[in-house]
C-alpha cells in the first residue's frame, strides 16, 4: 500500500503547490510572519542563500493540515520580509518521504553536478521509508542527495541515493551540511536519537563517520533532532567559537519541543564544549523559552559583506501542533533573528533578536514618554496606536514592585500577558485566556524563564501578530516565541503594576503586513 501510494506521489512530481483557498487573509493567518499558502508546514529545511534569494524549503504535507507523508515545500525572499510562493520541490520516491535536510551552493562542483562556471545547488535530506518500517526494521532512515542547476526552481534526484546508509538507529536524520574550509571537505551534523553524529566528505555523495557528541551532556527529554553546527564571535570579534544547536522532542523548559544550544570547538573531526560556557549542562541551555519556536536553523551563506547568522524556526509545538484551530493552513514560521554569542557573569550565552531588515515594516510610530506606573497604563491609547501588526520596544525599571505584567488584550478582554515576577526572579507567560484554548489540555499552561541579576532595569522588545507574539528581552538574553488564537486579534497593550515602575520610555510601531502584494 505504501509503495502504491509514493508511486502516485511521483506521477504528480511536478506539479505546484495547489492553488491556495485563501488571500493571505483568513483570521488568524500571520501577517508578519511565513506561513505556507494552505495545507501543513512544520520544519524550515534547506535554508540558502544564492543569487540574491533567501531560499526556504520546509516540511510540507499537501494533501492534508495535519502530519502526513512529507515532501519539501518551496518559497523564497529577496529582503527576508515579503515571500513567494515555489512549486514543491522535493517528492517522496521508492527510498521513502522527505524528511528534514539543508542545501549548499557546491561553489567548486566538488559534486561533479554542474560546473565552476555553473555550480550546482544540492541538498541533502533524510529518507523516511514507511515501509521498511511496517516490516519492523530499524534502518527506515537515510540520507540522500538532489540537485538542482536552476536556481532550485527544478531538482533532479542523485541516481547513487542514498548517499549514507543507516547504521542500525531508528532515529538517524536531518543533516546539515556545511564547508569546513581548513580541512577542504564538506562536514554534515547529523541527529542520531540521543545525539549527533559528524561526518565528512570531499564530494557530497561519500561520507565517512568522524565522531559523536551529546549522549552525556544537555537535555534528553526526547529524541534530538534538527542539528546545526554555526562559528559565532563572543561580542562581534576575535576568534569565533562553535555553536552546535539540537532540538529535542519532548523535554523543552516549557513541556513539548524546543532547541538547546552547546558552545565550544569544532576542528573538523569532533565537537568540545567550552568548559566555561553556560551551555551543555543537564537542564541544557535555550535559545528560547517559549513553546512555540522549535526545529530552527541557519541559512547557509548571505549577501556579500554581510556575516550575520540568521535562524529561522518553526512556531509550534508538537504537543498541539496538529490540533491548532486554523482551516485551511497549519503553522507559521518565526521572524527571522540574529544570531550573537555574548559574554555574561553565567558564562558565553546565545542571544538572538529580530533581524534589522524588520524595520523596513514600520508604517507609523509614537514615543513613549518616561513616567511612573502606579497601577496600569494603557500604552495603546497613550500613544494613539492600536493595531493588530505593532512592534513594542520599551525599558522599565521596576524598582520596589513585585509583579510587572505587559497585557497584550482585544475589546473581548482575551489576553496574553508577559509576568515579571520578581519575588521568584522569573519571567512568565500566561496566555490562559489568550482566546481559543480548549483544542489541547497543556496550551493553557504557564510558560516561563529565569529572570537574571537584579531585575534592575529591563528592555523588552516584542512582536505582534494575528496569532502570535515573540518576546526579546534584553538584547535576546530570554527569548519568548508564543502562538494564540483571539477571537479578534489584539489590539491593545498596557502595563499593570502592583506598586510604582519607572517606565524609561520607548517607542510603538504600527506594522504593514508582509502579504499585501499578493
Amino acid at each position: 500500500m505504501i509503495r502504491a501510494i509514493l508511486g502516485l506521489l511521483l506521477v504528480t512530481h511536478g506539479c505546484a503547490i495547489a492553488a491556495a483557498t485563501s488571500s493571505y487573509d483568513e483570521t488568524w493567518r500571520p501577517q508578519l510572519h511565513f506561513s505556507p499558502p494552505e495545507q501543513w508546514m512544520n520544519d524550515p529545511n534547506g535554508m540558502v542563500y544564492l543569487d540574491g534569494e533567501y531560499q526556504l524549503f520546509y516540511q510540507y504535507n499537501p494533501h492534508d493540515t495535519v502530519w502526513g507523508p512529507m515532501h519539501w515545500g518551496h518559497a523564497v525572499t529577496r529582503d527576508l520580509l515579503h515571500w513567494n510562493n515555489l512549486p514543491i520541490a522535493l517528492y517522496p520516491d521508492a527510498h521513502g518521504t522527505i524528511f528534514s535536510g539543508s542545501a549548499v551552493v557546491d561553489q567548486d562542483d566538488t559534486s561533479g553536478l554542474g560546473s565552476r562556471d555553473h555550480p550546482p545547488l544540492v541538498a541533502i535530506f533524510t529518507y523516511d521509508d514507511h515501509h521498511a518500517q511496517e516490516l519492523g526494521r530499524q534502518d527506515v532512515q537515510t540520507q540522500g542527495m538532489a540537485y538542482s542547476l536552476d536556481r532550485g526552481r527544478t531538482w533532479t534526484k542523485y541516481a547513487g541515493n542514498p548517499v549514507l546508509g543507516n547504521p542500525g538507529s531508528r532515529d538517524f536524520r536531518d543533516p546539515k551540511v556545511f564547508w569546513y574550509a581548513p580541512g577542504k571537505k564538506w562536514v554534515m551534523t547529523l541527529a542520531v536519537h540521543d545525539h549527533v553524529a559528524f561526518y565528512s566528505s570531499k564530494n557530497l555523495k561519500n561520507w565517512t563517520y568522524e565522531s559523536d557528541y551529546g549522549k552525556d551532556v544537555g537535555a534528553h527529554g526526547g529524541v534530538w533532532e534538527c542539528p546545526d553546527l554555526i562559528d559565532l564571535p563572543v561580542d562581534g570579534s576575535g576568534e569565533p567559537l562553535a555553536v552546535l544547536l539540537v532540538s529535542v522532542n519532548p523535554g523543552g523548559p516549557n513541556g513539548g519541543s524546543a532547541t538547546q544550544y552547546f558552545v565550544g570547538h569544532f576542528d573538523g573531526h569532533q565537537f568540545l564544549a567550552e568548559p566555561k560556557a553556560s551551555a551543555g549542562t543537564e537542564s541544557g541551555s535555550w535559545i528560547d523559552y517559549g513553546t512555540d519556536d522549535y526545529a530552527g536553523s541557519t541559512w547557509s551563506g548571505n549577501k556579500p559583506g554581510d556575516h550575520r547568522q540568521i535562524y529561522l524556526g518553526w512556531m509550534s509545538n508538537w504537543q498541539y501542533a496538529n490540533q491548532v484551530p486554523t482551516a485551511h493552513w497549519r503553522s507559521a514560521m518565526t521572524l527571522p533573528r540574529e544570531l550573537r554569542l555574548t559574554s555574561s557573569p553565567r558564562g558565553i550565552e546565545l542571544r538572538s533578536t529580530p533581524v534589522g531588515e524588520l524595520a523596513a515594516l514600520r508604517t507609523r510610530s509614537a514615543s513613549i514618554s518616561a513616567q511612573t506606573i502606579r497601577s496600569s497604563v494603557d500604552l495603546s491609547a497613550q500613544t494613539g496606536l492600536g493595531s493588530e501588526l505593532m512592534e513594542l520596544e520599551l525599558s522599565l525599571r521596576p524598582g520596589e514592585a513585585s509583579r510587572v505584567e505587559l497585557i497584550f488584550s482585544n475589546a473581548s478582554g482575551q489576553h496574553t500577558t508577559l509576568v515579571i515576577d520578581k519575588p521568584r526572579h522569573l519571567y512568565e507567560i500566561d496566555r490562559a485566556d489568550s482566546g481559543t484554548v480548549n483544542f489541547s489540555p497543556v496550551f493553557s499552561k504557564p510558560q516561563s524563564a529565569p529572570l537574571h541579576d537584579s531585575g534592575n532595569e529591563i528592555a523588552i522588545h516584542a512582536y505582534l501578530d494575528r496569532s502570535s507574539i515573540e518576546f526579546f528581552i534584553d538584547g535576546g538574553e530570554t527569548v519568548f516565541t508564543v502562538i494564540d488564537f483571539p477571537t479578534t486579534p489584539y489590539d491593545k497593550i498596557s502595563l499593570k503594576t502592583d506598586s510604582d515602575v519607572a517606565l524609561l520610555g520607548g517607542t510603538l510601531y504600527q506594522l504593514a503586513s508582509i502579504w499585501a502584494h499578493q
